[in-house]
């Protein structure tokens, strides 16, 4: 699969229109959903296998697990735990039921690397699957699991994530999960109306976000509502702090070289709820962006160009003013007059100031806006999958803005300085 794409995130603020309220999508971080259940069942052998043997052995161990899930066979899915590990055997069962209600196409485990030494392995595996009805690709994270031999069978003693894993939302507790006409949203700890509220907002969404962007893409989208802030980091295997004003998040990876691997929204349920109905719509419809535009963007697309689409395709139609939508870019520009350049990546990084951080959205928005104003809307997407077909960073934007709009990174600079003055002036 393609290396991690940087993911989005929607924040409380200027989508409810205070001066304190002065943001609505952003962060860029980097990550993908990862985490996932247990692994193991067992091969019977009558005498010490030689290492190939015992390889093949824990493969078919992982097969077997993998069937259980698909077929709900409990049964089996908990025979392959050691039979001494009374908790793990506990937390198991657990986790089993909890992942009743997931609608499953797939289920499998890849092995990467397999260690043996006498009676005990360690494997290293990804767990690969994928949603029915939503998922053309799976989502893919990785898995450390530790087995021992017992009487010629082998037992899972261990199973965590491995390097840059993190949980799964069924090791969370019961999904509940609800169907909209172009959602699917789970949810753990939450009251099953606002699972509904959801999925409605992303049901309107969806068409939206096809509006401004046509061509190809799944027109359906998988939401994740965890029981609370703790619970959403711990998805995105960060610290909490991270997302603290954040309302959502978009995690996926890069489609750029073929079809897009799967996406989730995850919600910060804290966040989002404290935004209004307008406010709600916007960070979906942002989020919902980044999923359509997943197979377009690849390394060379910059991140006022990701970000400044989303917010471009949330925003349009809405009725609010620049002003409105853009308050600190238009301070800024009041007492110091227009940016020299367009904001770099580092500009959107949790790090920066708010404000500043602020600007560089509104920055990317009305530079995406005056994209579509002076050239069309098609023609913006068309700039958009240009540049994200580029084969690296380097001249990816001066060519599309050459091929596409005919004009130049110079050229276009000044149109936007000038464009920004009229908008917010």
């Amino acid at each position: 699969m393609a290396d991690p794409y940087p993911t989005h995130g929607a924040r409380r603020g200027a989508v409810d229109g205070g001066p304190a309220a002065a943001r609505r999508l952003l962060a860029l971080i980097s990550l993908c959903l990862c985490g996932c259940l247990c692994a193991a069942a067992c091969a019977p052998a009558t005498r010490p296998a030689a290492p190939g043997t015992a390889a093949r052995q824990l493969r078919q161990v992982l097969d077997r697990r993998a069937a259980a899930v698909l077929h709900r066979d409990r049964a089996a899915y908990l025979a392959s735990f050691d039979p001494r590990a009374k908790a793990l055997r506990a937390t198991g069962s657990t986790e089993f039921a909890d992942l009743a209600a997931v609608p499953l196409r797939s289920w499998q485990y890849e092995v990467t690397d397999v260690a043996t030494t006498g009676d005990t392995a360690t494997v290293r595996a990804r767990l690969r699957y994928r949603l029915a009805g939503y998922d053309t690709a799976p989502v893919s994270t990785p898995r450390f699991l530790q087995f021992a031999r017992r009487s010629g069978r082998w037992y899972v003693t261990l199973d965590r994530p491995g390097d840059g894993g993190a949980q799964q939302l069924w090791q969370q507790g019961p999904v509940e999960a609800v169907k909209g006409a172009r959602s699917l949203v789970l949810g753990v700890g939450q009251d099953p109306a606002r699972l509904r509220a959801v999925a409605a907002v992303a049901d309107r969404a969806v068409p939206e976000v096809s509006k401004a962007w046509p061509g190809s893409w799944a027109r359906r989208v998988v939401v994740y509502v965890p029981a609370s802030l703790d619970a959403m980091a711990a998805l995105l295997g960060r610290s909490a702090a991270t997302y603290r004003d954040i309302a959502a998040v978009t995690t996926g990876e890069t489609g750029g070289a073929g079809a897009a691997p799967a996406d989730r929204i995850i919600v910060n349920p804290d966040a989002y709820g404290t935004l209004s109905d307008f406010g709600q719509r916007v960070v979906l419809t942002h989020e919902i962006t980044h999923v359509a535009t997943r197979g377009a963007t690849s390394a060379a697309t910059p991140t006022w160009l990701s970000e400044g689409f989303a917010d471009w395709s949330a925003y349009r139609g809405s009725g609010r003013s620049a002003a409105t939508l853009a308050p600190e870019l238009r301070a800024e520009l009041r007492a110091e007059g227009p940016p020299h350049a367009l904001p770099a990546d580092r500009d959107f990084a949790f790090s920066t100031e708010q404000s500043a951080l602020a600007r560089a959205y509104e920055e990317g928005w009305l530079a995406c806006e005056l994209v579509a104003d002076r050239w069309g809307a098609e023609r913006l997407a068309a700039f958009y999958r240009e540049v994200g077909a580029h084969d690296g960073r380097s001249g990816a934007v001066a060519d599309a803005l050459h091929d596409v709009l005919s004009t130049t990174p110079g050229a276009f600079t000044r149109l936007w300085q000038t464009y920004l003055k009229r908008r917010l002036g």
